[in-house]
């Protein structure tokens, strides 16, 4: 090599001397030596000859299974979260065929699942860099995201996420995290999914994930959340948790969106045609869907069994679909018949048909001591002590009468209400829903004195009737706000509940201290057909303003009814109730959908749409109604808390009820 180059100067003078020397030649003799190659010609030939030889057999055997690194996307090795880091050098613990880029198809049959490599997410980058017009760098937005690995899930939801699109209320995704190598176009295409949808759609694979592990594509879930997370910060994330999509996907997904604190809403098999009406919600009320809870809690008649059993097959049949089971407590009197504790013996809670892998009981009963009937006293506070919220402000309970009877959709209504009116951007932004004491199910006939019939009022009946084009709406039935509670069929909110339970408890107290003629007790605006708690929960909607969500006529006959030839007074006033010859006729509840059931193709009207009633039944306005509520505070609290000379401007609500009471020498400590 070094004698090729002529690279030694030493080399080259000892080429000279072995030249042969010059001849003169004589005239007339031409001679030509012969011309041959040079020894250093040959050598840079066949030099030459094997570079091109090593370099042709480098590039047609250079590796073709090895991907392009491309920095602007996080590369990860598998940790100990589920698979191996590989060491460099150390074959696959499984050989598996050259995997193919998305958009290459790839024989099914000759598919391993036995690639481990490292992970790339090649197409996720471009679009969620494209959605910041989102908020998503925001922890609080209006994105939600739907996420789906197989094909037939994908399929399931897409529906619903269309649907939300639509509504324009939020910021719908959808994430592919699929083996199968489809192009997202040609899932949009198969799936109806269009313009109009309002997806946002990103390839959330990893690379070779028709060939990947099991633990590579969980692993590769919970990576894939977790950048999108990053820039998205969705406010919920619903997928398919039934048997249909794949089990590593979920493992990832439930793994990463615990430690994200991300809601999760796992929808059971068919729920998508069941639970339809979750594509009316925004991302607020989906943020609170697992927070939000509801007990149910039913006080046993002192006699009689048949409408108490009816009550509880009718809450068997009910459809919890994509939700928690309520707890179910059952205040029971001392003397239980047989029929009663017969049923009870085999009823079980929650229902054999609703899934409950871990066989949890939720059902409390509970045996009363005293042999005597109640007071009006004791009757409330029974029924104040059954529950308490854990969370007051998610914590909730529905009361139902022994003569009720529910539909098999009342659930459905009453969490799509519940998260609507409690939970969503415009009740928080607008605070309408501190105002709201509760939902209820079943409609009155009559007001609450039960011998004026009650009118419902029409879409006229509202303040805001004329809208923005300046027409007058349609009238018709609707939903409404009534200041007025009820105790046949209603859920109370646990704010409302606990600030309840703080307002019995003081005018208990004051009542044992006070003359047993008080006027301003005396005056009984509730009848004795309904429990004495109405009464004191009456007294606290008009101090405070507080009003009731009531169904219209035509949604109340497929929510809940209330029977009447079992009918019992309530066991404080047993001995002293008559009965009420002119008694209304029942509703007869249908099983219609939710969606089938609601007006205006199931949306929910805001609350400044709803015609606003006075206790007394009467239509009003909300300046009317806070005027009304003002007087009624300083008349409360100067005849029964002991506070005099106060003014309006003054009072400063607690949420214990205790602004509401205070003696002359500590007046001004209670407004503190």
């Amino acid at each position: 090599m070094v004698s090729l180059f002529l690279t030694d100067e030493e080399l080259g003078k000892k080429d000279d001397d072995h030249k042969p020397a010059k001849l003169p030649l004589r005239p007339g003799h031409l001679w030509s030596p012969a011309l041959r190659p040079t020894r250093k010609t040959v050598k840079r030939s066949i030099f030459g000859l094997l570079l091109c030889i090593c370099v042709y057999l480098f590039v047609k055997n250079i590796p073709t299974d090895v991907p392009i690194r491309d920095h602007r996307r996080p590369v990860y090795e598998h940790d100990g979260s589920g698979t191996e880091r590989r060491k460099p050098g150390v074959p696959l613990a499984k050989p598996a065929p050259a995997p193919k880029a998305h958009g290459q198809k790839t024989d099914p049959s000759l598919v391993q699942h036995g690639y481990n490599g490292p992970l790339q997410f090649l197409n996720l980058a471009s679009s969620l860099y494209a959605i910041t017009n989102t908020k998503g760098g925001y922890l609080a937005n209006r994105n939600v995201l739907f996420a789906a690995s197989s094909l037939k899930s994908a399929a399931g939801l897409l529906p619903l996420a269309c649907s939300m699109g639509a509504e324009l209320r939020s910021y719908v995704h959808f994430a592919l995290m699929s083996r199968s190598e489809i192009e997202l176009e040609e899932l949009r295409r198969i799936n109806g999914v269009d313009d109009t949808c309002h997806i946002i759609f990103h390839d959330a694979r990893p690379d070779h994930s028709s060939a990947s592990t099991d633990a590579r594509l969980s692993t590769g879930t919970s990576r894939a959340l977790e950048h999108i997370y990053r820039y998205m910060h969705p406010q919920a994330l619903i997928v398919d948790g039934s048997s249909t999509e794949e089990r590593p996907f979920l493992d990832g997904l439930r793994t990463k969106a615990s430690s994200l604190e991300i809601p999760l809403i796992e929808l059971p098999e068919h729920a998508p045609s069941q639970v339809a009406w979750i594509s009316k919600l925004d991302s607020a009320s989906l943020a609170a869907w697992n927070k939000a809870s509801v007990d149910i809690l039913v006080h046993a008649p002192p006699s009689g069994s048949g409408s108490l059993i009816r009550l509880l097959r009718s809450l068997s049949r009910a459809d919890f679909t994509a939700s928690a089971v309520p707890h179910l407590t059952i205040e029971l009197p001392y003397d239980i018949d047989m029929p009663t504790a017969k049923f009870l013996q085999s009823f079980k809670w929650p229902p054999a048909q609703v899934h409950n892998p871990t066989h949890a009981n939720q059902l409390s009963l509970r045996h009363r001591i005293p042999r005597e009937g109640l007071t009006e006293e004791e009757s409330s506070v029974r029924l104040l002590e059954s529950f308490w919220p854990a969370v007051a402000r998610d914590s909730h309970v529905l009361v139902l009468s022994p003569q009720a009877e529910v539909s098999p959709q009342f659930f459905h209504y009453l969490r799509y209400t519940l998260l609507e009116y409690k939970y969503s951007n415009a009740a928080v932004l607008q605070q309408w829903e501190k105002r709201l004491l509760g939902i209820s199910l079943h409609l009155p006939a009559t007001l609450l004195n039960a011998s004026e019939p009650f009118r419902p009022p029409t879409k006229l009946d509202a303040e805001n009737h004329v809208m923005e084009s300046g027409k007058t709406a349609v009238d018709g039935p609707t939903s409404f706000l009534w200041q007025a509670p009820n105790s046949d069929a209603m859920l109370l909110f646990g704010q409302k509940w606990a600030e309840l339970h703080g307002f019995v408890s003081r005018l208990l107290e004051y009542q044992h201290k006070s003359p047993p003629t008080q006027p301003f007790l005396s005056q009984k605006l509730v009848s004795k057909k309904y429990p004495a708690w109405l009464e004191h929960a009456l007294q606290l909607c008009r101090a405070r303003g507080y009003w009731t969500l009531y169904p219209s006529e035509a949604v109340a006959t497929d929510l809940a009814t209330i029977h009447n030839e079992l009918y019992q007074a309530p066991e404080e006033f047993e001995a002293e109730f008559e009965p009420d010859p002119a008694e209304w006729s029942e509703l007869v509840l249908t099983s219609r959908r939710l969606l089938e059931q609601l007006p205006d193709g199931g949306s929910l009207p805001p609350f400044k749409d709803l015609p606003l009633l006075a206790w007394d039944g009467k239509v009003t306005n909300l300046a009317t109604l806070d005027t009304e509520s003002r007087e009624y505070t300083v008349t409360f609290r100067e005849a029964i808390g002991g506070c005099e000379g106060l003014k309006p401007a003054d009072l400063t609500p607690k949420l214990t009820a205790a602004d509401l009471f205070c003696s002359k020498e500590n007046a001004g400590a209670a407004l503190n």
